[in-house]
């Protein structure tokens, strides 16, 4: 496992790779989850508690008043608490893994924290809480903060648009960088990603999948499709049922990647992961994906949805990590803010 970047000036590490903490943000914006946000602090509770049993948690909450709140919540699900970090810190919403900044490693092994612009996607007015976030973190690691740029133009870029191996390979959709719907940076092709993706993350290679799932309202994140769990393993969502409207654009994503592992990587195994029935709520469709997993230190957290499915991705899991423990995490009410798991972690690498 190379420890400096081979490629580029830094390197992003894998998820996989050994966690000084997780990042998450207390939710608070009741217009996220509409008609149901009374669920959600448990299920953040919930996955907090499951977290500080095997590492350290900094969680941001807004003021005072909810900091005390989520102590409240943190003790009755019984949480480690003295591995729990409560920072006051103003956000507009609760997905830390596209608005905090993403930690990398420079030439001497050293963390750094890449503070990307954050625009909500192109989609929402609220957002200048959430893009100004990351001088919090910077204040409390009192490590070197860069603000990446690409033709002297900064970038915009969300933590779940790309995945790393944290060797050389990327994943990332078209639809999500280089659509001009909910476009990220104006006039941004595919070299120039490349590039980007060399400099900051250390990348030789970018897989470029086509397009996400529907109901995603960050118009083709890749972590509800595609991941990488090793360094030569890919999980890859598949839709079983062809009349669902996610069939041909899930295809065509297995198509590419085979076809990139054909020509390039021989030896990655890609794993085929069923999707959760199409899920409703208030007649709107929402992004149920078992790829929105986040992987801990000694944990494996899988979202699940009260679906014949569930049960079988569970299995798959346990056999691809053997020395984490699977911990399922009902994510039912939780997709109704059209985010699950991995939207609402970032990793802090050792």
């Amino acid at each position: 496992m190379p420890n400096t970047p081979r490629y580029g000036i830094y390197r992003m590490p894998a998820e996989w790779e050994f966690q000084k903490s997780t990042w998450i943000a207390w939710p608070h914006n009741k217009e996220d989850w509409p008609g149901k946000f009374n669920e959600i602090p448990w299920v953040f509770s919930q996955i907090i508690s499951v977290l500080s049993k095997t590492q350290q948690v900094n969680v941001l909450v807004k003021n005072k008043s909810e900091k005390k709140k989520a102590i409240f919540f943190l003790n009755i699900l019984g949480a480690k608490i003295k591995n729990i970090k409560l920072v006051i810190c103003k956000t507009d919403r609760a997905w830390t893994r596209d608005f905090l900044p993403i930690f990398l490693k420079d030439k001497k092994k050293r963390n750094i924290l890449s503070n990307w612009e954050f625009n909500a996607w192109s989609k929402y007015k609220n957002y200048k809480n959430d893009n100004r976030a990351y001088l919090k973190i910077k204040k409390s690691k009192k490590i070197k903060s860069i603000n990446p740029k690409h033709k002297k133009k900064i970038i915009i870029l969300e933590g779940g648009s790309i995945d790393v191996n944290g060797e050389g390979l990327i994943l990332t959709t078209k639809q999500c960088l280089l659509s001009k719907v909910q476009q990220r940076n104006k006039g941004f092709k595919i070299n120039d990603y490349n590039q980007i993706f060399k400099k900051y993350f250390g990348v030789r290679k970018a897989i470029w999948l086509n397009k996400g799932i529907l109901g995603d309202d960050t118009h083709g994140h890749v972590d509800d499709i595609a991941r990488f769990v090793s360094k030569d393993i890919i999980f890859i969502a598949r839709e079983n049922n062809k009349k669902d409207k996610n069939f041909s654009n899930l295809n065509e994503n297995i198509k590419i990647l085979k076809k990139f592992v054909r020509e390039n990587e021989k030896k990655i195994k890609i794993i085929y992961l069923p999707m959760p029935k199409a899920k409703y709520i208030e007649g709107i469709r929402v992004p149920a994906s078992y790829l929105n997993f986040y992987i801990a230190n000694k944990i494996v957290l899988v979202p699940t949805f009260n679906d014949p499915n569930d049960k079988v991705v569970l299995k798959i899991f346990k056999k691809y990590f053997k020395t984490r423990k699977i911990v399922p995490i009902n994510c039912s009410v939780l997709v109704w803010g059209f985010g699950t798991l991995h939207c609402m972690t970032q990793q802090e690498p050792v």
